[in-house]
């Protein structure tokens, strides 16, 4: 009899500590061979506030979940974008980049009046916001453009157009634009702050240059000009020989290619070594060899001679300062 009775306190004790075992603060009972950490969701998983699962790690920004980074430390301050530049991407036309060249985007989420930041924890490490502090304009954007916004963290982060522009992380050499349309929210920023990418990429276009106006460039957005020595009527080429080392024709545009320029104005010459080349109004035009991006308007008032085109297709007379 006693040996029953011990028996059954023994087994009694046995359901009691199990019972205790399988009890945790999460409630949850862990699998034979387990601990409760190995039941722990790991961040990101589940659907985020912008319609996104993460459960691959995609936390619905492009990017990988997480508001820190491995270890546990803080995500390190974006470096500065120095003199902004103007590049031409074939797909989608000119874009805003840091000094490096690495492409620069902008938020559909964010607001630019006033300006604001909606871009916050994991977004903010997949979207690096760029700061204000030590940003230039290029020729090509206008001064007053260029902005700030104070940011929930405190940091000043540039803005363009009102707009807050920031990296992308999956972007990993100078002219990656892997961020364009992730989300269907994210772009990469034009020089007024507007999307890049808007329109079809043109033979022909007119950009909007801060101190010229509309002005007419290539389809590598490089600015055009028309030289005095010239002539429309009759036909007469000033720039042979060694001129052409430092301006070079203009190839012939297709008209069913043009933006922001009237069809009527633009045709083909043929120059007296037999190539063709464009014409804005009857006049050959060339690019110069020293603007090195968009915007750039080195050749304007070159020896008096050497002017850039507007989109009426005459010449643009005005010389900035500088």
């Amino acid at each position: 009899m006693i040996n029953r009775r011990r028996a059954a306190l023994a087994a009694a004790a046995v359901a009691t500590l199990a019972l205790t075992t399988a009890c945790g603060s999460s409630g949850t009972q862990s699998a034979p061979g387990t601990t409760s950490a190995d039941n722990v969701q790991p961040a990101g998983q589940g659907t985020n506030a912008y319609g996104s699962s993460g459960g691959s790690g995609d936390n619905g920004y492009g990017g990988q979940a997480g508001g820190t980074e491995a270890g546990g430390k803080a995500p390190k301050a974006a470096p500065a974008a120095g003199k902004l530049k103007l590049n031409q991407d074939a797909k989608i036309g000119t874009i805003v980049t840091d000094a490096k060249g690495m492409t620069l985007y902008r938020f559909d989420k964010d607001t630019p009046d006033p300006a604001k930041s909606n871009c916050n924890g994991s977004c903010a490490t997949t979207w690096p916001p760029v700061p204000a502090n030590g940003a230039n304009a290029p020729a090509g954007i206008d001064k007053s453009k260029l902005g700030s916004v104070t940011r929930a963290d405190g940091v000043k982060q540039l803005t363009i157009g009102g707009w807050p522009a920031y990296r992308y992380i999956k972007d990993t050499q100078a002219g990656d634009t892997k961020g364009q349309g992730v989300g269907g929210t994210w772009n990469a920023l034009a020089p007024d702050g507007k999307k890049a990418g808007t329109q079809e990429p043109s033979d022909v276009s007119v950009f909007n240059h801060p101190d010229l106006g509309g002005i007419l460039v290539d389809g590598k957005g490089r600015t055009l000009y028309r030289f005095n020595k010239d002539s429309a009527w009759p036909m007469k080429f000033g720039c042979n020989d060694a001129c052409l080392d430092t301006w070079k024709p203009a190839k012939p545009a297709d008209r069913s290619k043009l933006k922001g320029i009237a069809p009527k104005l633009i045709s083909t010459v043929t120059r007296p070594d037999g190539t063709r080349q464009l014409a804005v109004d009857c006049w050959p035009v060339y690019w110069f060899t020293g603007d090195e991006q968009p915007g750039d308007i080195n050749g304007q008032g070159k020896m008096g001679l050497w002017f850039a085109v507007s989109k009426e297709g005459k010449k643009v007379t005005t010389t900035p300062e500088g």
